[in-house]
């Protein structure tokens, strides 16, 4: 049973084929597509993005994801342009956890009109500090299929920071983005 399948359920077989699709990668598989980044300008963002190594603002940038499952999880290796932005994601308790830079999150995941949405429930520095969840109560993901595409929206805004990053876009595994392109 892949990751995603574990933590949403029942739920995971009623997604649409391509949200199944990328949440079934057996072993690795790349998706490729294009983005944008947008980074909010108050000064705390740009040392809180370098400690969860989130990519810099970009507009129509090429999206590259490698999916890499083994027996711990999932790492997802995503460039944005040059960018990268790795993270590993795992299972524990019905909840989805992920490691982004120095930051650690538990994610509490729905299937709603055939998305999933994340809800971030616990978040901390270097795997030990805890940070107040009223932080993270602003974060909002969201993957769907559109238009025959898998589409990613991450928006967060923090409550001394105001908007945060918003990265959004839309990925395809690599051998039909080629024969879009």
């Amino acid at each position: 049973m892949p990751l995603f399948g574990r933590v949403l359920g029942p739920a995971f077989g009623q997604l649409p084929p391509l949200l199944q699709a990328l949440h079934s990668v057996p072993r690795q598989q790349v998706w490729r597509g294009r983005g944008r980044v947008h980074r909010g300008d108050h000064w705390l963002v740009a040392p809180c993005a370098w400690l969860a190594r989130l990519p810099p603002g970009a507009d129509e940038v090429p999206v590259t994801v490698e999916f890499v499952v083994d027996d711990a999880g999932e790492r997802w290796n995503r460039r944005f342009g040059e960018a990268r932005m790795a993270s590993r994601l795992w299972q524990r308790g019905g909840r989805l956890f992920e490691r982004l830079g120095a930051l650690r999150f538990r994610f509490a995941l729905e299937a709603v009109d055939g998305e999933i949405h994340w809800r971030a429930e616990r978040a901390w520095a270097f795997g030990l500090v805890p940070l107040p969840a009223s932080w993270f109560a602003r974060v909002r993901c969201r993957e769907r299929e559109h238009a025959g595409r898998y589409e990613f929206l991450v928006d967060v805004a923090l409550p001394l920071a105001g908007p945060f990053i918003r990265y959004e876009g839309w990925l395809l595994p690599e051998e039909d983005h080629a024969r879009q392109t």
